[in-house]
């Protein structure tokens, strides 16, 4: 099913990668278009559920990533103010009996490098760094790819991975900016050595708390320690120095646990992130463009979706290709229709959930009391919808 141009993917990330490699093992030539001057991620830690496993398998990459991949036995839900455990979800053999494949964190850069090495492999791939995308035109039989550096690139499609900030969902849709939701985060990933006695434990751990939270969890066997403060403030988009933005992080969490004020002296607080999103749309395929990600359907953090999300997409999209036999319009409609529904539920529940770990007063209170008493059983049953997955191909 070879092409005579190249299908084009602007954006090296997480779900540009597995795109070309998912489209390449249908017999597509792609070609990856990377602002960067070496392909690369933020280098934090990210979690990674049962449904994303399936789509490893079928990327060949599945070993890769186990090899790298971290198994808490639980994730824990710890009350930020008391201590006291909320909820806790079994990852161990039981997860794994119920759902087929584990559950585990990874380090961003090692799980790009898995599908990186993947597309190195492939002769139907070829990524070139330095390239921006800026625009694009579709003619109908083709798709130009005008590069910041005065370069015009021409494909039989384009992908745009281009995540939150997407040019290429700018020159689709006339809608609005991307969403700030008013909350900020810090990240550290530090020798598990430095971190904190009390905080060195095999769970993924997130501390709630009101307008607050703390994730934290191992990465590389052990030796690193993984750990996000994120918080909400009047002014997410202040400039400030590294000292000022320390000040602010003590003052939001002077009332929370000792235990998690030992973890704020270690965050990094020379760099800030403004949480975002954007409402979901049913519509992100245009002619022979369409979009994949963070560019199609960003989403807060809550169910550590989005790389999941993003790698489910490049599967789909690569059999949604290979049977509509290279009619790339066709194949990109199917492909919408195939991924809206699911990607929208998992940002419209993202969004609920980030309000309930929020919680303050009588309401966290009443949050805590429903979430000890459920069983194990109906905790599973509750996130069935999405670890069930989707399969390997477009269902």
């Amino acid at each position: 099913m070879a092409n005579d141009l190249p299908v084009l993917i602007c954006g090296a990330g997480l779900g540009g990668v597995a795109a070309a490699l998912a489209l390449a093992q249908k017999g597509c030539c792609v070609r990856v278009l990377e602002a960067a001057q070496e392909p690369g991620v933020i280098g934090y830690g990210i979690q990674l559920g049962p449904n994303v496993f399936r789509m490893f398998r079928a990327l060949g990459v599945e070993e890769a990533v186990l090899s790298h991949s971290h198994f808490p036995p639980d994730v824990l839900m710890l009350d930020a103010l008391s201590g006291e455990e909320v909820t806790r979800v079994h990852t161990g053999q039981a997860f794994r009996d119920r759902f087929g494949d584990p559950y585990v964190a990874i380090h961003r850069v090692d799980l790009h490098r898995c599908l990186l090495d993947a597309c190195k492999l492939n002769a139907n791939i070829e990524i070139s760094a330095s390239s921006e995308c800026i625009g694009f035109e579709d003619d109908g039989a083709r798709v130009r790819v005008s590069l910041q550096d005065g370069r015009v690139i021409d494909g039989c499609a384009l992908i745009g991975a281009d995540g939150l900030g997407s040019m290429t969902r700018a020159a689709l849709s006339r809608e609005a900016a991307p969403n700030p939701i008013g909350y900020v985060a810090h990240r550290a990933v530090l020798p598990w050595d430095e971190a904190p006695k009390s905080a060195r434990r095999d769970e993924v751990i997130l501390w709630a708390g009101p307008a607050y939270h703390i994730v934290q969890y191992p990465l590389r066997a052990k030796s690193l320690f993984n750990v996000v403060a994120v918080f909400k403030t009047e002014n997410p988009h202040e400039r400030a120095g590294p000292q000022a933005y320390r000040d602010v992080l003590m003052r939001t969490y002077a009332g929370a646990h000792p235990a998690m004020l030992e973890m704020l002296e270690l965050m990094d607080t020379g760099r800030r992130w403004v949480i975002a999103d954007r409402d979901p749309i049913r519509h992100w395929s245009q002619g022979r463009a369409t979009l994949l990600g963070d560019a199609a359907h960003p989403t807060l953090q809550s169910l550590a979706q989005g790389a999941g999300m993003a790698i489910e997409d490049a599967v789909v999209l690569a059999e949604c290709v290979s049977q509509a036999n290279l009619d790339f319009e066709r194949a990109f409609i199917r492909y919408q229709r195939t991924r809206a529904a699911r990607t929208a539920r998992v940002m419209l529940e993202s969004r609920a959930l980030w309000e309930v770990y929020h919680l303050a007063g009588a309401a966290r209170l009443e949050r805590n009391a429903a979430w000890e008493a459920r069983t194990r059983g109906e905790t599973y049953e509750r996130l069935a919808w999405l670890y069930d997955g989707i399969g390997a191909g477009a269902r």
